[in-house]
């Protein structure tokens, strides 16, 4: 009976899927009683071909997806007309999760699901099947192609693309203003049912906001939210499938709003009436305090610029706004004085700097205070009466004449008595002083003009009651000029005459200075020594504008005769008292070419012209004297100045002996050096000089006188030696001089070893160590030949 009823349940599910799928979409069944035969003749051959159909059977298959039931989940059957019930065919399956998600019954053909399958994952699978003889192998249907669709069920709540939104809007909206729109998902499939239909709710955030339900969009429902009120809000948005009806799944999610402000209110000051005070002596630019209108809006709607609108002080106190802080800062604008006033009002007006328009209604953006300043006394120092002092006084003033007077005074109630003193680091020298009760200046020392023509002294005034409060006032002192110094020549001239010059001829243009400086200026005249007024040689002639002319009086002058001429000049000036001196002129004769130019005078006359002076010249002649000096010390110190020897080709046979030590062979060894040199000199090169040595001057080679041929070779190296050693041109060694002479029979015979080639076999010098010390070093290095051998 199980076996009966489990065959029922099986056979009933599978007429209700397949009346599902009847009703949901069409058809699709390739099922084949019998075999149609297709006869065609070919063109080319004439045979028959027969083309055989399908006979499977089956139908499209569908699966509800989540399915949680105890035993696997039948999915359908596939069947062809081939199968005869005898068990010969076998059923394959492959494509998508075949053998894994569904399984096949290779006897009967029945498919199950083997897992529980999520239509969001996968909605469709293509399966491929076959049917093979199980004896032969080969198929006896054609692979086809079938497909299994998941059909979705409810089983996805909507989601929000976002966990947490944040949007904002300004204050002052109205009602309805789009905040911002949410959205949300279901993964259900919209195409079958109402799975994923979704529909918004608010859950909070009412009674401010409100939401479209198909759209998601979040509006304003209540006017006028204000941001000083309340800034934040946070909104949770409800998303619900199956069309928000009960059974469906719902997803939620937060929305937090702000107010952004905007300029809807004025400034507003906390107090009406603000108390400041400023000592007088504040300077202009001081800070005397700060008030501050609030605004409850924020950034550049709370920006707030202050004025002063009137009241009596807007003329002595400023007020300007710290951006910062949106405070106004008040300042001292002029100098105060508490004599003359102690109390200041001022009328201070805050206004917003950018107005809204639509909020223009709500009232004036402005507000103002009443500020009420207040002088303080404090203890001033004396104030001078002026800025400065200008003072002038005439430069032959007596000592102790008064020459001005300074004022100052005490600015305070208590009128302080002053006292006056000259600051001396302005007045080094004391010329001047004052007298400390009244200000009066007086000159203490005599005055010159022409060595200083101001002087700029500073005054002091102190109180006597309080010395810490005291100023300082600078007095500017002019010396007026007086005539007290006479005019002289402008320079001094140096004048010639020719000898061949003409009566009334121009020689000479002079003119003068004067040290003083008269109010109109200067005037000069010029005229000769009463003495010389009518002088046989030259005349003056006053040019009026203070120069004069030197004229000749005769035709010829001679340098012979006469060869300076002194012409004394008188120069008056045209101040009072009248200055006059007297100028001597020098005049020269000198000889002349036809034009009048200078050709040759006597031997003053000769320099000056030529523009040298005396220092000129006295400097030339030191500068020569210290060349000469210069030149014999160098050429001292070149003398005595010792030459390095330069270095000295190495096939020199003098440079050969010196840095070997080779003494040569002695009278027998006539190869290493010719003896016939020593018994003809002459024969000797006569112009061969030294190689070791640069020669510094070419100079002419010592010739001796001639030698016999018989003199004896020791006679002659004394000679030469003698020669040598007297000579300072000689060189300090050569080859003769090194070699000297060993004399006659010497008992070492020679020791050449240059002779020994011609000799066969070794020598013996073991006689060398009975020579004695001296030749100990020679007898050791060939003595021990034999040991070296060995």
């Amino acid at each position: 009976m199980m076996r009966v009823h489990s065959f029922l349940t099986v056979l009933l599910w599978s007429s209700m899927v397949h009346a599902i799928h009847m009703m949901l979409s069409p058809k699709r069944t390739n099922k084949h009683s019998h075999s149609e035969r297709i006869t065609r003749l070919s063109e080319n051959d004439g045979k028959t071909l027969h083309r055989t159909k399908r006979g499977w059977m089956w139908n499209q298959f569908f699966l509800l997806e989540e399915y949680t039931g105890p035993d696997t989940q039948y999915v359908g059957k596939l069947h062809t007309d081939q199968d005869k019930g005898d068990g010969n065919l076998k059923y394959i399956l492959t494509g998508d999760g075949a053998g894994s998600l569904f399984i096949i019954d290779e006897n009967t053909g029945d498919i199950h699901a083997a897992k529980k399958l999520d239509r969001e994952e996968k909605s469709l699978y293509v399966l491929r099947a076959k049917a093979i003889d199980r004896k032969s192998g080969r198929q006896v249907e054609p692979e086809s192609e079938f497909i299994i669709k998941i059909h979705d069920i409810n089983d996805n709540e909507p989601k929000f693309t976002k966990d947490l939104y944040a949007a904002s809007i300004p204050e002052m909206s109205g009602v309805g203003t789009s905040v911002i729109q949410v959205t949300a998902t279901d993964a259900d499939d919209a195409n079958y049912g109402n799975s994923a239909k979704v529909v918004y709710s608010i859950l909070q955030g009412q009674p401010y906001f409100s939401v479209d339900p198909e759209t998601g969009i979040i509006k304003t429902a209540l006017p006028d939210m204000s941001r000083e009120n309340r800034e934040q809000y946070q909104v949770v948005i409800q998303a619900k499938d199956m069309g928000g009806q009960m059974g469906g799944l719902s997803g939620t999610t937060t929305v937090n709003i702000t107010l952004t402000d905007v300029n809807d209110n004025p400034p507003r000051f906390p107090q009406s009436t603000y108390q400041f005070s400023s000592p007088e002596s504040a300077p202009p630019g001081t800070p005397l305090g700060r008030i501050k209108a609030n605004d409850p809006d924020l950034g550049e709607n709370a920006e707030t610029e202050y004025s002063i609108s009137n009241g009596d002080g807007s003329d002595m106190f400023d007020i300007v706004t710290d951006k910062d802080t949106q405070e106004g800062i008040i300042t001292v604008k002029k100098q105060l004085d508490f004599e003359k006033k102690i109390l200041y009002t001022l009328r201070v007006e805050a206004t917003n700097t950018h107005l809204d328009p639509r909020f223009l209604q709500l009232g004036p953006f402005k507000d103002t205070a009443l500020v009420k300043i207040s002088v303080e006394d404090i203890d001033e120092p004396p104030v001078f009466s002026r800025s400065s002092y200008l003072i002038e006084v005439d430069e032959d003033a007596k000592e102790g004449s008064i020459i001005g007077q300074v004022v100052a005074q005490d600015p305070d109630i208590t009128k302080n008595t002053i006292k006056y003193s000259v600051d001396r680091h302005t007045d080094l020298d004391r010329i001047f002083n004052i007298y400390s009760g009244n200000g009066s200046l007086f000159i203490s020392k005599p005055l010159d003009r022409e060595e200083t023509p101001w002087h700029n002294i500073t005054v002091i005034a102190t109180e006597i009651n309080n010395p810490k409060q005291s100023s300082q006032i600078p007095v500017f002192i002019r010396i007026l000029d007086i005539n007290d110094h006479a005019p002289e020549f402008a320079k001094y001239y140096e004048t010639f005459v020719c000898e061949n010059a003409k009566a009334g001829q121009l020689i000479q243009t002079v003119s003068a200075v004067d040290k003083d400086e008269p109010p109109r200026g200067h005037k000069f005249f010029f005229e000769l020594v009463p003495e010389f007024a009518v002088h046989p040689n030259f005349s003056i002639i006053d040019n009026k504008d203070n120069t004069a002319g030197i004229i000749t009086r005769r035709n010829g002058y001679s340098r012979s005769k006469t060869s300076i001429y002194h012409l004394p000049i008188i120069i008056f000036d045209n101040d009072y008292p009248v200055q006059s001196s007297t100028g001597t002129l020098t005049i020269q004769v000198c000889a002349c070419d036809s034009r009048g130019n200078m050709q040759s005078c006597n031997t003053e006359a000769l320099l000056l012209p030529a523009g040298l002076s005396t220092g000129a010249l006295i400097a030339i002649l030191l500068c020569i004297i210290i060349l000469l000096v210069l030149v014999v010390l160098f050429a001292a110190l070149k003398r005595q100045r010792k030459k390095e020897p330069l270095i000295i080709s190495k096939d020199d046979v003098r440079d050969n002996i010196v840095t070997y030590n080779d003494e040569g062979g002695g009278e027998e060894d006539t190869q290493a050096f010719d003896i016939g040199t020593l018994r003809n000199p002459e024969a000797r090169e006569e112009s061969k000089m030294r190689r070791d040595v640069l020669p510094e001057t070419i100079f002419q080679i010592r010739r001796t006188a001639p030698l016999w041929e018989n003199i004896d070779v020791q006679d002659f190296i004394h000679r030469r030696l003698k020669e040598n050693d007297s000579d300072p041109a000689a060189p300090p060694y050569d080859s003769l001089a090194t070699y000297a002479y060993e004399g006659n029979d010497s008992i070492a015979n020679s020791l050449s070893s240059l002779e020994s080639l011609a000799t066969d076999g070794n020598q013996d010098y073991d006689y060398l160590s009975d020579w004695g010390p001296r030749f100990k070093k020679l007898a050791d290095m060939y003595g021990g030949e034999e040991s070296d051998r060995d």
